[in-house]
């Protein structure tokens, strides 16, 4: 497993799609304060066609880095381009780019047809009217021309508000958590539904998300941020078989993370074996835990030809994920999430111990 690189190298901007160099976005300090670097030092290129998530917590300079994109917010440093093209001097609404935002704001005195159709001045009511139509069949809502917005649930919404971006066909569609106000279930519909139309459209995007779920469902690739930096950028599959370093591994849900001697205690220090100083990364469903007293510590477990044996431990708490069970473990010191087996009948309590088995398949191996 090879670590992958923290950021791509600067080099000059690509010459199709959006290319963004060493992009920095600094908002002066309120009274007195020092200036704040929301964005610091990005390059990331997107090209014609591809979906790039950006993912990271609240701070991150994730959404400050889309909002200068846009033209919505002065850069500090850095270039910002459009097949070649420098975009920075142009304005906001003569830059070609659609913009979709949590709060979509459709228009409570316009019908449904009426807000899609806001962006399409000038163009013929005919063909105007075509396109409403065309883009209503898109987002799955056809028919729905005639509808007030105020009739509409939170997803119906949110599927006007994308048909609203689309109807001018932006050259680049920019969406800054554009799911983040529905529940989690309509969320994931919608994640999936999104990422079909932006590929079936051709639709070149940067999509700004706190959500890794979401991220990996949308995006043919996903930059990691935090502090204003660029951490990582890849395919969601390279990314979380190779997180790269604890910063990344923890934001996407491993945990936790082992050093050599954590590991060693656990009989599971083989897996770091040549990678002095880094860390083990137990991925979200690394860990099963068996109740049942015959299946005690030091029982082994053959995965992948590699052999791992049980670990004793205490339970801290018990509870449901996905129509599992799912129980707190202490290990090495901290709190980890196991599966409890389906061969364990008996109830599980917090304060009792139960043995848990580690997939190797669900770790990654990271810098530290």
């Amino acid at each position: 497993m090879t670590v992958g690189p923290a950021a791509p190298s600067a080099s000059s901007p690509a010459d199709s799609g959006l290319s963004v160099r060493n992009l920095s976005v600094v908002y002066p300090g309120a009274r007195g304060a020092a200036p704040l670097t929301a964005v610091d030092a990005v390059d990331l290129d997107v090209p014609r066609g591809q979906v790039l998530a950006l993912l990271g917590a609240s701070g991150s300079g994730k959404s400050s880095l889309l909002r200068a994109v846009a033209g919505l917010e002065d850069i500090a440093d850095g270039t910002i381009t459009w097949d070649g093209d420098d975009v920075v001097p142009v304005p906001v609404h003569r830059r070609g780019f659609g913009l979709m935002f949590q709060d979509g704001q459709l228009f409570p005195f316009r019908d449904v047809a009426g807000n899609i159709a806001y962006g399409l001045a000038g163009m013929p009511r005919a063909e105007r009217a075509r396109r409403v139509e065309e883009v209503l069949d898109v987002v799955g809502l056809p028919g729905y021309g005639g509808r007030a917005v105020t009739t509409l649930s939170g997803g119906q919404a949110q599927r006007v508000v994308l048909a609203r971006a689309l109807a001018p066909r932006p050259r680049l569609l920019l969406l800054d958590e554009p799911l983040s106000a529905l529940d989690r279930a309509l969320r994931e519909q919608l994640a999936t539904d999104l990422r079909r139309i932006l590929k079936a459209q051709g639709t070149t995007a940067l999509y700004v998300t706190h959500d890794q779920d979401e991220a990996m469902s949308v995006a043919d690739r996903i930059g990691v941020m935090a502090s204003g930096r660029l951490l990582r950028l890849d395919t969601p599959e390279q990314l979380w078989s190779d997180p790269g370093s604890a910063p990344v591994a923890r934001f996407l849900g491993f945990g936790p993370l082992l050093d050599v001697d954590a590991a060693a205690r656990l009989g599971w220090s083989g897996l770091l074996e040549g990678r002095p100083g880094e860390l083990l990364a137990l991925a979200p469903g690394a860990l099963t835990a068996y109740a049942a007293d015959d299946v005690g510590a030091g029982a082994d477990v053959v995965i992948s030809g590699r052999t791992e044996a049980g670990v004793r431990v205490p339970v801290s708490a018990v509870g449901m994920r996905g129509g599992r069970r799912v129980i707190g473990v202490e290990l090495a010191g901290e709190t980890a999430t196991a599966v409890l087996s389906d061969d364990g009948a008996e109830p599980v309590r917090a304060g009792q111990e139960v043995t848990v088995r580690l997939d190797p398949r669900r770790t990654a191996v990271v810098q530290a």
